[in-house]
């Protein structure tokens, strides 16, 4: 590491299992155009552990953007170019491999922003028949609206629809989806000073099974935090957060 680099942060978690979670960020040159980040889990109880690595390098110049990232079981690569050939247009091209078993695919992607309108398309690359995605989203003055869908060229049919409105405000949160015509969901968050409350609720046409769940946070201070969220399924959860010192949390949580 280069003089005068250090870490910009360093989370861990501990849960009532003994799962130990850490993140580290490091910044390679003072430049800002190459970063390395680390994150990992160690599982206490089962001695199993897995991490992850993470590379990105940026060429300003020609707004090229390369990032690898990797697990155990899977490597991730995606280089990209921005605001190059017009302002707000991105193009990438991301590759994935799994090591274990030598399967290699690639996935070519366009997106475009423009005030307050975005739309984009991926296109995975397969001989044998793509399926093409695409999506839009629209904001205007608090309000959002969008809508994905993916074709399967080698059936020939449309295979995901789905839409979703929502609304945001600086201590108000309202959304709700739509999936496939069949499967309806929303969520509502609301903050009050220190409180933060979000409610979640959904279901599937067809079916009596409903999904609900309800979460807490209360700010104690500057540093420390305390979490609760439950469930219809009679889950509940408990949570304490702690700011030992700026870039270093530590998250206690039981379920």
């Amino acid at each position: 590491m280069l003089a005068g680099d250090r870490p910009s942060g360093v989370e861990i978690c501990v849960t009532h299992q003994l799962t130990v979670t850490w993140e580290r960020l490091l910044r390679m040159s003072s430049t800002k155009d190459m970063e390395f980040s680390t994150s990992g889990h160690a599982y206490t109880d089962t001695g199993k552990a897995s991490g992850n690595l993470e590379t990105e390098c940026k060429v300003c110049n020609y707004g090229l953007t390369f990032t690898q990232n990797g697990t155990q079981t899977i490597l991730l690569g995606q280089k990209s170019l921005e605001n190059k050939l017009a302002e707000g247009l991105k193009l990438s091209l991301d590759t994935i491999l799994v090591p274990n078993t030598g399967k290699k695919s690639e996935k070519l992607k366009a997106s475009y922003k423009w005030d307050c309108f975005s739309v984009g398309s991926d296109v995975d690359i397969d001989f044998s028949g793509s399926t093409v995605y695409g999506w839009a989203v629209l904001v205007f003055e608090g309000w959002l609206v969008g809508c994905q869908m993916s074709f399967d060229t080698a059936k020939s049919k449309l295979s995901q629809n789905n839409f979703a409105p929502g609304y945001e405000a600086a201590d108000f949160q309202l959304h709700i989806h739509v999936k496939d015509g069949t499967e309806f969901g929303g969520s509502v968050y609301q903050k009050v000073n220190e409180i933060e409350m979000p409610i979640n609720l959904a279901w599937t046409a067809g079916s009596n099974n409903t999904r609900f769940g309800i979460a807490a946070k209360y700010k104690l201070d500057c540093r420390t935090s305390l979490s609760a969220k439950a469930n219809n399924a009679s889950l509940i959860g408990l949570g304490s957060t702690q700011t030992l010192r700026p870039g270093v949390k530590l998250t206690l949580y039981q379920l």
